[in-house]
């Protein structure tokens, strides 16, 4: 084995460790997105819980932020969802778009 081949192996097993640590950190990162999905949707609920936001003029308020936030929360406007199907489909979308957001950038 030469000097020049040595880099190269070197360099080829820097590369790879590479990729498993940009690998880790994408993980890491779409783990945030989603738990950041699970924390908005827990905080909705306990906003919608302790203001009794259900059927007051403070829903009508924030509406616009809680579509925006928590999308399921459209689709349980014309259908039943329950808090845990909520807070897993938010979970679920924030690690969906963080998935998109993490492979463009």
């Amino acid at each position: 084995m030469t000097v020049a081949d040595a880099r190269n192996y070197t360099l080829v097993g820097e590369s790879r460790r590479m990729t498993l640590v940009r690998r880790a950190t994408m993980k890491y990162r779409i783990a945030l997105w989603a738990s950041a999905g699970f924390l908005v949707a827990v905080l909705w609920a306990l906003f919608a819980f302790v203001t009794g936001a259900a059927a007051s003029a403070q829903l009508r308020e924030v509406w616009p932020l809680v579509s925006l936030t928590c999308p399921i929360a459209i689709v349980g406007m014309h259908h039943a969802v329950s808090l845990y199907e909520a807070v897993a489909a938010n979970t679920i979308t924030y690690a969906l778009i963080g998935l998109i957001v993490e492979t463009l950038r």
